[in-house]
């Protein structure tokens, strides 16, 4: 049964690039919150996901009615960045100082940085750029912390883990982790559990 939000339309962008499992991350948590009775709208736009474009979801949630998909500009509530430059991009448009942010600080290159035509912005920059557009900034080291856990490739749970712990979200750990048993099976889930508890305990107060 739903309750009450802090927010309604409680607003949350996931950003990232082609390959990271952005939209995966979206879907599972849509389906978490579907569970517990709360009106869920998913939005995607997304370039070249399988050669590093950029990925984005919005995630609407409500305990009144289905809202549309997009989040308007300026009113994103909480972002959750699985690559540092894609999170700024979004915050540039989404972001307000009512805004928090969670990001990964692991870049994704792209080509042009790759060959050397371009130079990829220092992560404290990026950072500054952040606490300037949004209200509170965390960096989460999620792909370090999942692949000292057992695979990299698990960093899109592990931020989902701490975006399940944050006061806004009207999830418990064991809800999400509901929906992890029913997508993956045997040491796939017990990986994605794993991180996405540490992930959850990253932020838990």
């Amino acid at each position: 049964m739903s309750v009450q939000l802090g927010k309604d339309p409680l607003n949350v962008v996931i950003c990232g690039v082609g390959g990271q499992g952005n939209i995966l991350a979206s879907e599972l948590l849509a389906s978490a919150l579907v569970e517990k009775g709360y009106y869920t709208t998913v939005g995607e736009t997304y370039g070249a996901s399988q050669r590093g474009g950029s990925v984005m979801s919005h995630v609407r949630i409500s305990a009144q009615k289905q809202y549309s998909a997009l989040i308007p500009r300026g009113e994103a509530h909480i972002i959750i960045g699985f690559e540092p430059i894609e999170t700024l991009r979004v915050a540039r448009e989404y972001a307000s100082k009512i805004t928090k942010v969670v990001f990964d600080p692991r870049p994704n290159y792209p080509l042009g940085v790759l060959i050397g035509e371009a130079v990829y912005p220092e992560i404290d920059a990026i950072a500054a750029e952040l606490k300037y557009l949004c209200g509170s900034v965390q960096i989460l080291e999620a792909t370090r912390l999942a692949q000292e856990a057992g695979n990299a490739q698990a960093a899109n749970i592990l931020l989902m883990g701490a975006l399940t712990a944050m006061p806004e979200i009207p999830l418990q750990a064991e809800d999400y982790v509901q929906v992890l048993n029913q997508r993956f099976k045997g040491e796939v889930y017990e990986l994605n559990q794993t991180v996405f508890d540490l992930g959850f305990n990253s932020l838990a107060v």
